[in-house]
């Protein structure tokens, strides 16, 4: 059953921890045991652009009922943290027999995608219990509305706020995710135990409003859909020197990075940053021989804005975790055209001879930020005071937001009142901008930032031209 309401899910945000108090359009659905499950599509952040397909994803998502027939839920025993995979079953081997699919395809892990017609979503909750990696589910809405206010080109994706029945999560998905992801995924493992313990006991999870609603019947977190290819060593770095603060001063040190860090006119910064970066040995293998202007440019303005996002919300494990997708571009008619391409695929004989494929960067995995005792890299290792580009117009909106949250107006409002954040969590955020808007405004001060990342200007003509910025104006 499903129930769709135009108006806000408004609770007032506690003190301590997180909680179901969101602010939204909200669509109420009812799990086979009668309990009321939503899902939630955040109001707008005020100041924020979003496209047409950012509202058909909301709306899509929140469309997904659990119980249909032709829905099947899967836990995701990969990589380090939880969560539940939702599939299209609506045709496919298993078609509209969801047991069997989850009896059946679930344990194949990922190739259960193979088995569906189509991945739905991936829902995610928050879980910060010892041994298990560490992941905050309003993390990922905070990246999806910021991202669209400082309508930033790196990809992150739609995600909505979802609640669902603890029972029947905890038969269906968490009880077969403890027995299927074994040992040898440890964190993994953890976590699955954790919520298998918790949600026949809530209390035993701390603070508990991080993941159960306020009457208990439900436990939380996002949905999303994320899909890419992973980075090697030319953009997540090459990790050699561990977790932590050496894996993030590594990620400092590839091609791009560099770039952003030199000062110098931008085709003269792409130049250094290339030559510098291929002194690494496995750097300069996973870029591969060629790599052009075009796509240095992009990466630049990119990971300018992954520094960003990541240094106000005390992003703790970006390193590793950045994708991508390819297209091809090229210039006609004095604009730039754009078409996806396929992996690893140097043809396509629908896009114009010379068109150049570039990696464009999704940033995907965005769940280990938002909370107050995670370790803000970002900042530790200084990454905004050594950058040398900038965008002007992220540049400005960061200004703006600044102001904003100082004088606690709608974005400090929305910020507070919409995904459930706690006081320390607001409050975290509020210090990271305003630390972060006085380092920018510090180097754009002393004249060491040039305003030139404009990718599009230099695909079709060859180089940028800086923007004049008054570094104090909003």
């Amino acid at each position: 059953m499903r129930l769709v309401l135009s108006v806000a899910a408004l609770l007032l945000p506690t003190a301590l921890c997180a909680s179901d108090a969101v602010e939204g359009d909200v669509t109420v659905f009812e799990s086979p045991n009668g309990v009321a499950e939503r899902c939630v599509r955040i109001k707008p952040l005020p100041g924020a652009e979003y496209s047409k397909d950012d509202l058909e994803d909301e709306a899509a998502f929140c469309a997904i009922n659990f119980y249909a027939s032709d829905v099947a839920l899967c836990p995701k025993t990969w990589s380090t943290s939880p969560g539940m995979m939702v599939y299209d079953i609506s045709a496919g081997p298993y078609a509209n027999d969801r047991a069997a699919f989850e009896r059946n395809a679930c344990k194949e892990g990922k190739s259960a995608k193979d088995l569906a017609k189509d991945d739905l979503a991936k829902f995610k909750v928050t879980m910060n219990q010892k041994g298990t990696s560490g992941t905050f589910a309003p993390s990922s809405l905070l990246y999806y509305h910021f991202s669209r206010y400082f309508d930033m080109i790196v990809h992150v994706p739609v995600s909505v706020w979802r609640s669902m029945d603890k029972e029947r999560h905890a038969t269906e998905v968490a009880k077969p995710g403890l027995a299927i992801s074994g040992t040898h995924a440890r964190m993994n493992h953890e976590g699955w135990r954790w919520l298998v313990e918790s949600e026949a006991n809530p209390s035993l999870y701390s603070p508990t409003d991080d993941l159960f609603t306020t009457d208990r019947k439900n436990i939380y977190g996002v949905m999303v859909l994320s899909p890419g290819h992973r980075y090697g060593a030319e953009i997540n770095g090459t990790r050699k020197s561990g977790w932590g603060k050496g894996q993030n001063l590594d990620f400092q040190e590839t091609p791009a990075f560099l770039a952003l860090r030199t000062e110098a006119p931008l085709r003269d910064a792409i130049a250094r940053g290339l030559a510098e970066g291929r002194k690494d040995s496995t750097i300069s293998k996973d870029l591969g021989p060629d790599v052009s202007e075009e796509q240095m440019a992009y990466w630049m303005r990119e990971l300018s804005e992954i520094v960003l996002l990541d240094f106000i919300f005390s992003q703790q494990d970006r390193v590793g975790n950045i994708d991508f997708t390819p297209y091809y571009y090229w210039a006609e008619g004095g604009d730039l055209e754009h078409k996806k391409a396929k992996h690893h695929e140097a043809g396509d004989g629908t896009v114009p001879e010379g068109a150049q494929l570039i990696r464009r960067t999704n940033l995907n995995d965005n769940d280990a930020g938002g909370r107050v005792q995670y370790a803000n890299f970002a900042k530790s290792t200084q990454m905004l005071g050594k950058l040398r580009h900038f965008d002007a117009g992220v540049y400005r909106k960061l200004v703006a937001l600044d102001a904003d949250l100082q004088s606690q107006g709608p974005i400090y409002q929305w910020t507070a009142n919409s995904l459930g954040l706690s006081e320390g969590e607001v409050s975290q955020i509020v210090k990271n901008t305003e630390l972060a808007t006085r380092i920018l405004q510090d180097s754009c001060r002393r004249g060491d930032l040039i305003f030139d990342l404009n990718p599009k200007e230099f695909f079709l003509t060859g180089d940028t031209t800086p923007d004049d910025v008054d570094c104090d104006a909003d």
